[in-house]
């Protein structure tokens, strides 16, 4: 909870936005003392969302949420067309927070904007902390920040470890602190027999924004409910569109939901998954006693200067693959020049045709080794449109994702690992206990234990057989792809992943790794600024350009 000082509106506001705090209580020495601001109907205390209008019997005022609330009762107590909302141009109304004098602000501490926000950063582990506490000596708790050249793998440990812990922690509290109370709730009921929640979720206009992605876990409660009743969890299964703005979360649980109107609270579920994996990866990758990587990537990867590396392979006598367009001259060499070298980067801006040669890349890998190769990107998208090319030379192409993802629709479902398996002849009864499933929703204990290692063994044997794994980044590290072994690793869009997250295909270990990217776009997105400082935000392709290592540079077609 936000307590508010006597100082313009502006900085309250500004405050709220970078805490994702929305309940306030005004300053005990206030006009109207330590009021809780909430509204008078529901008590929701989101004061984005609140707004008043004059009671008509009396001369006060009501604090009310927008649309629903001040819509109740509207013809005895109040008039909703008289509604304002407590913040306006960004700041509180007046008569809720006064505005300092200029004499106040005149002897008032000048602060600027850069202290602004390390108290800021400060108060997220401190929220007693006070202006002078940003003198004291170890405030900032530097880190130590990303290298060019490590000495050795635990230098290298050392660097990554804890920065990839700082951005954990951060996005933890982030999305740990994001809720979403009062919420009309509408039910329905899938093909599958589970419940599914929708809902809307406020504009960016009314609060700070809620970026819900698929696959999320959000928790619903009843909302005002004695110790917030548990509806249930699940994971989200739609997002606001074109078409309609509501969220679809899909429970995990068959539940019954009350037959009396009820609204709710959502919060948000973080999941560990991508930092653990992380972690894992540059802890297993850097382990030079293990001796996953070749030396040459692994030395190369330490940012050590080596000569370059020519690998002996039969080179194939025509370079475009099959039912995919011709490639031009630079394409051509960029193929020809990867088929040769274990550690490549190619830089390929907007139009050069960069899915096409990464198909066409990794068709030959396979084609030349004989040989499994995974290809990974950072994002679903990027992903799906690289295993629809790879698909089309007629290589066997597996698309696994997330078990959160397996219920969303996808442009090349029929690769989807769990759709391949529903596909496969015979395995009668894997056939029956899934029948059983997806007619009632649920499984008995013993039928659901026999049905996942049903399902775990065939999937093994599609991955087994397949040429070709496409995943994101973080999905590489999936227990699915363990014991599994990969000539090659391709990952597209390189440069919009940190370097942890491109260390995570690297696990399987493997002969020749190419880096697809751009390194004068945009790069990874990091939420903790200390982190970012530190240089999480450089990807590998880019310190590996910085270390000398030279792209092969695709041109327009």
């Amino acid at each position: 909870m936000a307590e508010v000082t006597l100082q313009g509106g502006y900085h309250i506001i500004n405050h709220l936005v970078r805490a994702r705090a929305k309940e306030v209580t005004l300053h005990k020495d206030g006009p109207l003392k330590d009021t809780l601001l909430e509204c008078y109907v529901c008590g929701s205390k989101n004061v984005f969302l609140l707004g008043f209008v004059p009671a008509k019997s009396e001369s006060v005022v009501v604090l009310l949420c927008r649309n629903i609330c001040a819509n109740a009762n509207k013809d005895m107590y109040w008039d909703p067309a008289q509604w304002q909302p407590i913040i306006q141009g960004r700041q509180f109304l007046a008569w809720l927070v006064k505005v300092p004098s200029d004499e106040q602000q005149a002897k008032a501490r000048q602060i600027s904007a850069q202290q602004i926000n390390r108290l800021e950063e400060i108060w997220k582990e401190n929220p007693q902390a006070a202006v002078e506490d940003l003198e004291k000596p170890g405030a900032d708790n530097e880190v130590n920040p990303v290298l060019l050249r490590y000495e050795n793998s635990q230098q290298y440990r050392d660097v990554f470890i804890p920065l990839v812990e700082l951005e954990a922690d951060y996005d933890k509290k982030i999305k740990e602190s994001l809720k979403l109370e009062n919420v009309s709730v509408r039910w329905e009921t899938a093909l599958n027999k589970r419940r599914v929640a929708y809902f809307r979720i406020p504009g960016a206009n009314e609060g700070p924004e809620l970026r819900i992605m698929h696959g999320d876990e959000l928790i619903i409660r009843q909302f005002n409910s004695p110790n917030d009743y548990l509806v249930g969890d699940g994971h989200v299964i739609k997002v606001p569109d074109n078409f309609s703005d509501e969220v679809g979360l899909e429970m995990k649980q068959v539940i019954d939901t009350p037959l009396e109107p009820v609204t709710y609270k959502i919060e948000f579920k973080w999941k560990s998954t991508p930092f653990d994996r992380m972690r894992r990866a540059i802890s297993v990758v850097t382990d030079e006693q293990h001796g996953l990587l070749p030396p040459y990537i692994f030395y190369r990867l330490l940012g050590q200067e080596l000569d370059d590396m020519v690998l002996k392979c039969n080179l194939p006598k025509r370079y475009s693959a099959p039912d995919l367009p011709e490639l031009n001259h630079s394409q051509v060499f960029a193929v020809k020049t990867v088929l040769q070298r274990p550690l490549s980067l190619i830089q390929g801006p907007p139009g050069t045709g960069k899915t096409v040669t990464s198909a066409s890349i990794v068709y030959h890998l396979n084609q030349i080794h004989q040989k499994k190769v995974l290809v990974v990107a950072p994002s679903n998208t990027a992903v799906d449109q690289l295993c629809e090319k790879i698909d089309r030379t007629g290589l066997k192409v597996v698309r696994l994702c997330a078990r959160s993802r397996e219920a969303l629709a996808s442009p090349v479902s029929r690769l989807m690992l769990h759709i391949q398996a529903q596909n496969v002849k015979g395995h009668t009864e894997l056939r029956k206990l899934q029948q059983l499933k997806d007619e009632t929703g649920e499984l008995s204990q013993d039928d659901d234990k026999r049905y996942r290692v049903l399902k775990r063994e065939l999937e093994r044997e599609l991955l087994m057989a397949a040429d070709v794994v496409c995943c994101t980044c973080v999905t590489a590290g999936d227990a699915r792809l363990e014991r599994l072994s990969f000539h090659s690793v391709l990952i597209d869009e390189s440069t919009q992943a940190t370097e942890p997250e491109c260390l995570i295909p690297l696990m399987v270990g493997c002969r020749q790794v190419v880096l697809v990217g751009d390194h004068c776009q945009l790069g990874p997105v990091i939420t903790c600024k200390k982190a970012a400082s530190a240089g999480l935000t450089q990807s590998l392709f880019e310190r590996f350009v910085l270390l000398g290592i030279r792209p092969i540079r695709l041109q327009v077609r």
